[in-house]
C-alpha cells in the first residue's frame, strides 16, 4: 500500500515522503496514529497543492527578510547605559535592551533571540551585531551605546 507520511517517520521516511508499506503496518500503525494517509488520487492532489502553497510562503519569507535586512543595515540603534566615575560602565547592555531601542527609535520589533552578540557590550562605543532574519539571511546592526 502506498502511503503519504505527514510526519518524519524512523526508518521509513520524511513529512511529504510517499512509501510503500504493507497493508497491515499501514492500517494498525501509520494510519490510527495519523503518521499517514492513504496515497488516493485526491491526497496526491492536495500533497502537490501543499507543496506549491509551501514553496510559496517560503518565497515570500525570504523577500521578507530581504528587505528588512536593507533596512536595518541603515540603522544606528542609539542605546544609552549608566555609568559611574571616568565613564565606567555597571553591567552590559542586552540584547533585550537593543530590541527596545529598535523599537522605540524606528517602530520596527525584532525578536532577541535572532540577534548574536558576539562580545558582551561592557564599554562605550559603536558595536556591530549580526541579526539572523532567515536561515539565508543574515543583517549588520550598528549599536552606538553611549553615557545616560
Amino acid at each position: 500500500m502506498k502511503v503519504i507520511l505527514l510526519a518524519d517517520v524512523r526508518a521509513l521516511g520524511k513529512k511529504g515522503d510517499i512509501v510503500e508499506v504493507s497493508n497491515g503496518y499501514a492500517r494498525n500503525a501509520l494510519l490510527p496514529k495519523k503518521l499517514g494517509v492513504e496515497a488516493t488520487p485526491a491526497n496526491m492532489n492536495n500533497l502537490k497543492l501543499k507543496k506549491a502553497h509551501d514553496e510559496k510562503v517560503a518565497e515570500e519569507n525570504l523577500e521578507e527578510a530581504k528587505a528588512l535586512k536593507e533596512e536595518i543595515e541603515k540603522w544606528t540603534v542609539e542605546v544609552k547605559i549608566k555609568t559611574g566615575e571616568g565613564g565606567k560602565v555597571f553591567g552590559s547592555v542586552s540584547t533585550k535592551e537593543v530590541v527596545d531601542a529598535c523599537e522605540k527609535q524606528y517602530g520596527k520589533k525584532i525578536d532577541k533571540k535572532k540577534i548574536v552578540l558576539d562580545v558582551p557590550m561592557k564599554a562605550l562605543g559603536t558595536y556591530n551585531l549580526t541579526v539572523k532574519l532567515h536561515p539565508e539571511v543574515q543583517a549588520s546592526l550598528k549599536v552606538h551605546v553611549s553615557e545616560k
